[in-house]
């Protein structure tokens, strides 16, 4: 399972590790610029390894100090380390104990993996391959120990000592040093391992159990920062109490820490007990947080302590496995934010960020199944086919079998599995067996990349009073995979009278559709309903019940009667996304738009407006025209961003601009005083308040003047920004001038610095490129900060495609420059920005001339970490296949 920089690593070659770790006693002593960490390894070979197998241990960055078996020095020629780790020749063929200390030097760490230092606070990220840059190791996620940790420190640098477990001793050494000793009774993955040293700031709370158990919560972050922690903080509360509740998940350790650091290159990690957050998803305040921000955290902070059943206490036997935590985690999420705030917006909210994200890498050069069969660079495989399509597949298991019988087989789950590193096999297993259910082809999920497209045809006879479907799936080929088998997809259903009501019928015929759901398990499959007395308008996949492009062929009469009538909140708004992206498909191939077709979605969105029943947060989402990533997913090759964003400006100025008085008086009439809140009915308020103020920027003459008066008179965080977005986004005369005042009034705080980079980076105007370049080559500028890249250059690359496709490849050699200079200091942050090329396929080509050429530049450059050139590589492949 050792990887280098030529080796593809394969599931098929999966074999346990011909030894075990049973307990790690380490000592780490922490100092600036050198740490010394001393770790004592319990071995135990495998009961058929064969004596004399040598033992090969994982380690980067590493200078080896001392060794010992059991105590006796080992001679030169006992062992060999190298760059890649450290081998003993001969082990014992017995249980024994190793012995090493290693100096590291975290300060020096600009890839943030392993033990670094981050604006004076030491702290780890060892997921997935981090913790051999710590010391020596059997550094897979299949290899679970004890862990037992003491901690020394300056006791003035760093104060605060924390690593996974409960706290059993600390005291003083002299001479202004002090310790620690955490130790973390389940035994994990090193991946898991966590320590944080620093002057830190704290907020404290308690969590009692359903048990009884009092559990000691706190949130560490730099000083004079704990009062933007607090929100954070009745997060994990709630969700704590949600995982009771729901899945009867019940924490077990007598402590929880979470500690906020800067620089850090994933959103959080969910670390035995001390969970470690970037701290973007842990401060928030109404003067510089977002309601946004409020939701993300909310999330996150749920996410990770759910992990600690999926994905710590049952973790993933190997990297192959990731989505076996990960998905099913987010899948949680998902039902906890649904829980807590509207379910309807949750789960729209959800398909469009998997529609933005994971259907371009399913359909692009960068597809891969949700569980790879082989990988060169697993940090490449944080992607958002193994979480967001994951969450799918969890979501779609529970479709099919029932609320009642995934309970069941999570249970199972739980019971069976506690404590051990498992498989997608044996996750599917549990939920076979305790539904008495055959899975083998639903595990096809997790084994085939490519989004399937769904066909659907439709006849109703009059005379026999049947109404049939017949639905066909087909997936395309994606790298690696050009044939596919037919897939398990649930269907959900419903069929809607004349007078918008669900219809009955007496009797289904031919496949399966058992209550609300008709199962494509088959290439081609036909239901029969027997007893419908009208033609129904059908609403098919319904809460979008499958991640799949559906095909229907509804007239628009048929989506217009949905928009008004679904009772289905997703189908509702989804059928009001398909008017406006026909229309603007339309208008970007030259055909004539007529104005019936955009007056009747005019009406559409304005009895949205004003519906009665609607939440205002559904309004939000439904007053738009797809955004131009989707509408380029539509149109599917050849594709020209600028001529879609033209077409979907016009159209939108078509659609609205008659509404725009009734959009004005309702944007007023949503004015309100109240105190800020973060909860779901005053945030749906603004949501609805600031969408009408981006479409008022966009198509009335009076949007310039209320974006620049909102900006002003704001009094939280969300409405300063949706303000300075609307004016950027549709780029009035008042933007430069509103960027400019947002620049100097939060020029100190890192988080809002953030959303400055983000919207400047996603601007319309031909200037954009070179207003990055000079922030970017501004010396004073972060570079190292994974936050503030992914804020440029990430947004730039992902939310702005016309000028990141512009024909003279501007766009293009601005995202590579960024990538070529970021991968001299953090590979991995580097990987992430070039995703941004994963739909260069699709464009004209012209477009497509201009990102070869600077991928092509990218690629002559020099020596590339294995991380960019894993994804480099895979984009290429494209072009020479």
């Amino acid at each position: 399972m050792r990887t280098d920089t030529e080796h593809t690593i394969y599931l098929k070659d999966y074999s346990p590790s011909a030894y075990t770790i049973e307990s790690v006693v380490l000592d780490v002593r922490i100092a600036p610029e050198t740490t010394r960490v001393r770790a004592q390894l319990t071995i135990v070979p495998a009961a058929n390894t064969p004596r004399g197998t040598p033992l090969i241990l994982d380690g980067e960055d590493l200078r080896l100090e001392d060794i010992a078996v059991d105590g006796a020095p080992l001679v030169q020629l006992a062992y060999a380390a190298d760059e890649n780790g450290l081998t003993l020749v001969e082990p014992p063929n017995r249980r024994f104990v190793l012995e090493t200390l290693v100096a590291i030097e975290p300060e020096a760490n600009t890839r943030l993996m392993g033990l670094y230092r981050s604006n004076g606070v030491w702290c780890t990220q060892c997921e997935p391959e981090g913790f051999r840059r710590i010391t020596y190791y059997l550094d897979r996620p299949d290899v679970l120990a004890t862990f037992k940790v003491t901690m020394s420190a300056d006791e003035e640098l760093a104060p605060v000592l924390l690593a996974n477990g409960n706290l059993i001793d600390k005291g003083s050494l002299g001479d202004g040093k002090h310790y620690a000793v955490w130790e973390d009774p389940f035994p994990k993955p090193s991946y898991l391992f966590a320590l944080v040293a620093g002057d830190l700031a704290s907020i404290s709370d308690s969590f009692t159990t359903a048990s009884g158990r009092k559990v000691d919560l706190a949130i560490y972050c730099e000083h004079g920062k704990q009062d933007q922690c607090h929100w954070a903080m009745d997060s994990l509360k709630r969700s704590m109490a949600w995982d009771e509740k729901r899945f009867d998940r019940e924490y077990d350790l007598d402590v929880f820490n979470i500690v906020a650091v800067s620089d850090f290159n994933f959103g959080a990690m969910e670390n035995k007990g001390l969970n470690i957050f970037n701290d973007k998803l842990v401060f928030a305040r109404p003067e510089t947080a977002t309601d946004a921000d409020y939701e993300n955290i909310e999330r996150v902070i749920a996410h990770e302590y759910f992990h600690n059943w999926t994905g710590n206490r049952i973790t993933c036997r190997d990297w192959f496995q990731l989505c076996l935590k990960e998905g099913l985690t987010v899948y949680r999420d998902q039902e906890f934010t649904s829980d807590e705030r509207s379910r309807a917006v949750k789960r729209i909210s959800d398909v469009m960020k998997l529609r933005s994200a994971q259907f371009p890498e399913d359909g692009g050069p960068l597809a891969h199944p949700a569980r790879p069969d082989n990988y060169r660079e697993i940090n490449n495989f944080y992607t958002p086919t193994v979480y967001d399509k994951g969450a799918e597949i969890v979501r779609m298991l529970a479709t099919l079998l029932g609320e009642d019988g995934f309970k069941k087989g999570m249970d199972l789950y739980f019971e069976r599995h506690d404590g051990e590193a498992t498989t997608i096999e044996a996750f599917l297993a549990c939920f076979a067996e305790a539904n008495d259910t055959d899975l083998d082809q639903f595990k096809t999920w997790y084994e085939q990349a490519g989004t399937p497209r769904i066909e659907i045809n439709e006849q109703f006879d009059a005379d026999a009073h049947t109404y049939t479907l017949t639905l066909r799936q087909n997936t395309p080929p994606t790298p690696g995979q050009p044939d596919k088998a037919a897939l398990v997809v649930p269907v959900r259903f419903g069929l809607l009278g004349p007078n918008g009501a669900e219809i009955g019928y007496e009797r289904v015929t031919g496949a399966e559709a058992r209550d609300d759901v008709i199962v494509l398990d088959k290439p081609e499959v036909e239901v029969v309903f027997h007893g419908v007395a009208n033609r129904p308008v059908p609403s098919l996949l319904r809460g979008f019940s499958a991640p799949a492009i559906l095909e229907t062929g509804l007239s628009e009469q048929d989506r217009l009667f949905l928009a008004r009538h679904d009772s289905d909140a997703f189908n509702r708004w989804q059928a009001i996304q398909d008017i406006g992206e026909r229309l603007v498909v339309a208008s970007v191939n030259g055909e004539s738009v007529s104005d019936e077709a955009t007056e009747a979605l005019t009406q559409a969105m304005a009895e949205t407006l004003a519906h009665e029943t609607l939440d205002d947060a559904f309004k939000a989402l439904a007053l738009n025209l797809p955004d131009e990533a989707q509408i380029a997913r539509a149109i599917g090759k050849s594709v020209d961003p600028s001529a879609i964003r033209a077409s979907r400006q016009s159209l939108l100025k078509q659609v609205f601009g008659p509404l725009a008085d009734r959009l004005e008086a309702k944007y007023e009439a949503l004015t309100s005083e109240a105190p800020y809140t973060p909860d779901a009915a005053q945030s749906g308020r603004r949501d609805l308040r600031n969408r009408l103020l981006s479409l008022l920027a966009t198509v009335s003459t009076k949007g310039p003047e209320l974006a620049h008066r909102q900006y002003q008179a704001a009094k939280n965080m969300t409405d300063r920004f949706a303000a300075l977005a609307a004016a950027t986004l549709a780029w009035t005369e008042e933007a430069p001038s509103l960027l400019a005042e947002f620049r100097t009034t939060y020029a100190g705080d890192p988080l809002v610095f953030d959303k400055w980079l983000a919207v400047n980076a996603r601007a319309p105007d031909d200037s954009v490129v070179s207003r990055l370049q000079a922030i970017l080559s501004d010396p004073s500028f972060p570079k190292n900060n994974p936050n503030r890249m992914r804020a440029l250059v990430g947004s730039f690359a992902m939310a702005n495609p016309a000028q990141f496709t512009r024909p003279d490849g501007a766009g293009f050699r601005f995202v590579t420059g960024a990538v070529l200079d970021m991968d001299k200091r953090n590979p991995q942050v580097a990987a992430r920005l070039l995703t941004g090329f994963r739909t260069w396929p699709m464009l004209e080509d012209s477009r497509q001339q201009a990102a070869l050429a600077a991928l092509h530049g990218l690629r002559d450059s020099g020596a590339l970490s294995r991380n960019t050139n894993d994804i480099l590589t895979r984009i290429l492949d494209v072009a020479r296949g």
